[in-house]
């Protein structure tokens, strides 16, 4: 079958296109405005418009939270809640700012509608919802013309009968709705209600996202979702807040998958595309996590453990009030991008290396879009009086800014996780990672930089060897003594087959269904909890993870089993196997010659085609190299080598 991986960025949106055994790979310029533009003129320079299987990654969900574009929602919960979206965990973001701004609720106030019932912890009814209460609401919902609605109810992760009744009333109004016992079955109520009414705020926008392109598409279309896994394009619109993380999360997979190819289980990855950094960590496996908040929106839902940052290419730099120097996390995007793209006027990261002799402007994009030198050493001039300073020490200036934004991401994402990345290996990818990743490396104390083969790309390449997913769970808070084996197993067995049931729906048999359980576990008092797999020693693998991530373990306190997870997997094909280059015994030649700002000197550097690299060609930096969807720069002193897969391995030196 022919298949095709989208990711839409800021800036480019990529496509992997596999058709009968070969690999052709496409940019094109992002269209912001509407996404489906840009996807659509890709699939039909590579006339892939008919009979191709589509995996996509998104950024429909993530844009309509940062802009607030979702749809006009309503909220319903249990009398006395109303304003649990604003009272939250009554935290401060910023402990010692005194004039702190939070972000406003999706759902105003006068949106948010009170329902007479109450069901207990235990799931007893103590105030039943009548019938005439339910079309109440659902009559005022109608006429307060809302597009959607979510139905927060206290405890109706434990019993959510009048959840499914205020859902029954909601659509026969015609009202879209999102139901918490469906979005979210586990306890804590605000995050319960944040991510129950974030799903009703997207699902209207990113449901007609993709009725407009499966209507072009055909059936076998897919989309990531934040957990790493793909869901049917009919499955993510009745369930849009699985897609908030969908772009960043096709990179961590396609960057293990490859780092795995060659050898490497314990990776740092880096993504930098155009307007931002996404960097991650995993040992073998991609780690994920349930906790994270996008846009001030937290969302409870199990996404990859990735931590973004505003620096990406496109990053502007600009000078604050202060004098200082600073660089994003305003982006140029796609339009009107760097200025060395020919319609940009404001200074970015990518010009910053463009007038520092880092990217050769006639080979960008493989020589399809030559760059305009010019204007980036204009904008960066510009910068420079500014600030008072050379235009090679402002150039410099951006490069040392944004990578210490990069170094701090990294560090968020392996030393307060309790890793140390001097033991990982630094996968760059994105169109600008691997102009940086030797820096960053350096400073981390990192061994090595693995650059995989077309990184500009990596994204829509990780989409094609990713396996269809649903997750489920539930709470259950067991105090260790009710928490036998037999009472989990009884548990796991209901999560499994409603997971399994919508794998199922996606066209899988049963046989192709991988099962995976895991369980939130704390120490009987705790407030948080850590997740582990499920196995008979379960006990002594929380202790471990939380001796690791704490610095202690009490082994003889008793434990709490919080909540239940499952993951049900089926795999639709078999991933793109990695490249076998044929090893190289001839030095190869440069194909041009850069002058380039390294330090406090210009020096001449060789430019290399990553094509003509066989495997085990090995060279000294300072050196570019020249792809159609990357550049590739290797400082002095750094060596560079080919492996058999065709990924570019950086050895740091003196890490």
């Amino acid at each position: 079958m022919r298949t095709i991986g989208i990711d839409t960025g800021g800036t480019f949106t990529d496509f992997v296109f596999v058709d009968g055994g070969g690999l052709r790979v496409l940019k094109v310029p992002s269209t912001p405005d509407d996404p489906s533009r840009a996807l659509k003129d890709g699939l039909t320079r590579l006339r892939a418009m008919a009979g191709v299987e589509v995996l996509h990654g998104s950024t429909v969900a993530t844009n309509a939270l940062l802009e607030r574009r979702g749809a006009r929602t309503a909220l319903v919960t249990t009398e006395g809640f109303r304003d649990v979206l604003e009272i939250g965990r009554q935290d401060r973001p910023r402990l010692y700012d005194l004039e702190v701004t939070r972000p406003e609720p999706l759902v105003p106030r006068a949106l948010r509608l009170e329902a007479r019932e109450r069901t207990l912890g235990d799931g007893s009814i103590h105030r039943p919802l009548s019938e005439v209460e339910a079309r109440r609401i659902a009559r005022r919902i109608r006429r307060l013309g809302c597009e959607s609605a979510a139905v927060c109810l206290i405890s109706s992760f434990a019993n959510p009968r009048h959840e499914r009744a205020l859902g029954r009333a909601l659509r026969r109004e015609g009202v879209p709705t999102s139901l918490s016992h469906e979005v979210l079955p586990e306890y804590r109520e605000f995050e319960r209600t944040s991510t129950t009414v974030a799903d009703a705020y997207l699902t209207p926008v990113v449901g007609r996202y993709l009725a407009r392109l499966e209507g072009s598409l055909g059936p076998r279309a897919f989309v990531m979702q934040s957990n790493g896994g793909l869901v049917s394009f009919r499955e993510a619109a009745s369930r849009a807040v699985a897609t908030v993380f969908s772009g960043p999360a096709a990179g961590v997979v396609g960057a293990i998958a490859i780092a795995r190819a060659s050898g490497f289980r314990d990776v740092l990855t880096l993504d930098v595309g155009g307007t931002s950094a996404d960097v991650s960590l995993a040992r073998g496996d991609p780690r994920t996590t349930n906790e994270f908040t996008i846009a001030g929106v937290p969302i409870r839902i199990p996404v990859l453990d990735i931590h973004t940052v505003g620096a990406g290419g496109g990053s502007i730099a600009w000078i604050d009030e202060g004098g200082a120097l600073r660089v994003g996390p305003r982006s140029a995007g796609a339009s009107p991008g760097p200025a060395c793209y020919g319609r940009g006027t404001e200074p970015t990261v990518t010009d910053a290396n463009v007038a520092l002799g880092r990217i050769p402007p006639n080979r960008f994009l493989g020589g399809t879009m030559p760059l305009r030198a010019e204007r980036a050493v204009h904008a960066i001039s510009t910068l420079a009086r500014r600030a008072r300073l050379t235009r090679e020490r402002a150039a410099l200036g951006v490069l040392t800014v944004v990578e210490t934004t990069m170094e701090r991401a990294l560090k968020v994402i392996s030393l307060e996780r309790g890793f140390d990345p001097r033991d990982f290996t630094l996968v760059a990818f994105g169109g600008a990672g691997p102009l940086h990743a030797a820096a960053l490396a350096a400073s981390l104390g990192c061994e090595r930089v693995l650059v995989p083969p077309d990184p500009g790309a990596l994204a829509a390449r990780g989409l094609l060897g990713a396996a269809v997913v649903r997750d489920a769970s539930q709470t259950v808070l067991m105090p260790e003594r009710r928490a036998t084996t037999a009472a989990l197993r009884a548990g796991y067995a209901v999560l499994e087959r409603s997971a399994a049931s919508a794998v199922r729906r996606q066209g899988f048999t049963a046989s192709a269904i991988v099962i995976e359980r895991w369980l939130d576990v704390r120490y009987e008092g705790q407030s948080f909890e850590i997740s582990v797999p499920f196995e008979s020693e379960f006990r002594a693998r929380f202790d471990a993870l939380h001796a690791q991530r704490y610095g202690h373990a009490d082994r003889a306190r008793p434990i709490e089993v919080v909540t239940l997870r499952v993951r049900a997997s089926a795999r639709r094909a078999r991933p793109i196997p990695p490249l076998r280059l044929p090893i190289s015994t001839r030095r190869p030649s440069a194909i041009a010659r850069t002058r380039a700002l390294v330090g406090n000197r210009r020096v001449a550097m060789p430019v290399y085609d990553r094509a003509t690299l066989g495997a085990r060609t090995r060279l000294r930096g300072p050196l570019v190299v020249t792809e159609y969807s990357a550049t590739t720069f290797v400082p002095p002193e750094h060596r560079l080598r080919v492996d058999r897969t065709g990924s570019l391995l950086i050895e740091i030196q003196g890490a």
